[in-house]
């Protein structure tokens, strides 16, 4: 199988590369390196996977990749993630997430493609809802640019689905976690406690700290990725856990991890930000009926594999 993964230098492609590689796939990754790290792609590149440097809002760029590699699936997971920028910079968002999605399905359609597996969001589609866990039915409701150029990717998706008969898939994950994940980023509040835990600072918890979220770990969610590949089905699939946690809960995780007596990691709390929902947590019935997909790793153990990982400088 010949597969080309968007953004597959970041954390969540590059846990994907290894995986299509380790099942004897031919990989080929897209890539612009702007929060990406060819680091990430060691292992990889002595399998001899091929990493393109290019922006998804190039078309001709994206277009040379695909006239190249002619992948038989495509895994689109570059994107725009920062939901602040999202806010802030609303038409940068687009254009990375609606029209980088776009030439990215051109690549496919132009190159033949059989599969186009799509990175979507749970929580920043449905936004605000009384529905929880909440099912892909749930009218979107997006509080912040970020949810709202997934929702219109998706619905190109769909688009290119009718016009020209791709096969295509949009997973809307959870708040993915894992090895890898930036400290330093915006996308990953248990990378960056895991990071100040190991560097001797405290956890900042913007709001009262008992807001949700759906962490699923990134192990799992390449599994169900993988699974959406190989499958058929359309549409939208929710990939989470169904279980909330809080980011106080988050917080004593990351103390029982790393073996903290009480009183140590204490938050610091920060006024709540713009464009974040209070509750959001996902059903997953779709993913077990459609993919014979569930998590395995619950957040405690996944906060201890995250943490193990994790070196001081990091």
């Amino acid at each position: 199988m010949r597969a080309l993964v968007t953004g597959g230098a970041g954390f969540i492609g590059s846990n994907l590369v290894d995986a299509l590689v380790e099942r004897g796939d031919e990989v080929a990754v897209l890539d612009d390196l702007s929060s990406g790290k060819e680091s990430n792609l060691v292992t990889a590149v002595e399998r001899e996977v091929r990493l393109h440097r290019g922006d998804i809002r190039d078309a001709d760029a994206v277009a040379q990749v695909f006239a190249q590699e002619k992948p038989d699936i495509v895994f689109h997971l570059a994107a725009q993630i920062d939901v602040r920028v999202s806010v802030a910079r609303p038409a940068y968002d687009a254009r990375t997430n609606v029209e980088g999605t776009i030439n990215v399905l051109e690549g496919a359609r132009e190159a033949g493609s059989r599969r186009f597996v799509f990175s979507s969001t749970g929580g920043a589609i449905y936004g605000e809802t009384d529905v929880v866990p909440t099912p892909e039915g749930t009218a979107p409701k997006p509080m912040a640019g970020y949810g709202q150029s997934k929702f219109c990717a998706e619905a190109y998706l769909g688009l290119y689905e009718r016009m020209h008969g791709l096969s295509t898939v949009a997973l809307r994950f959870g708040n993915v976690y894992g090895p890898r994940q930036d400290p330093h980023g915006e996308a990953g509040v248990i990378a960056i406690f895991c990071g100040r835990f190991f560097n001797g600072g405290r956890p900042t918890v913007f709001g009262d700290g008992r807001q949700t979220r759906d962490y699923i770990y990134v192990g799992d969610l390449v599994d169900a990725i993988i699974a959406a590949g190989d499958a058929d089905v359309g549409g939208s699939i929710n990939i989470g856990t169904a279980e909330e946690t809080t980011v106080l809960e988050l917080i004593d995780a990351v103390r029982e991890a790393g073996g903290a007596s009480d009183g140590q990691f204490e938050p610091e709390f920060a006024e709540a930000r713009m464009g974040e929902v209070e509750r959001s947590c996902l059903d997953v019935g779709r993913a077990r009926e459609a993919l014979g997909w569930q998590s395995k790793v619950d957040v405690r153990e996944g906060v201890r594999r995250t943490l193990a990982a994790v070196t001081p400088a990091g």
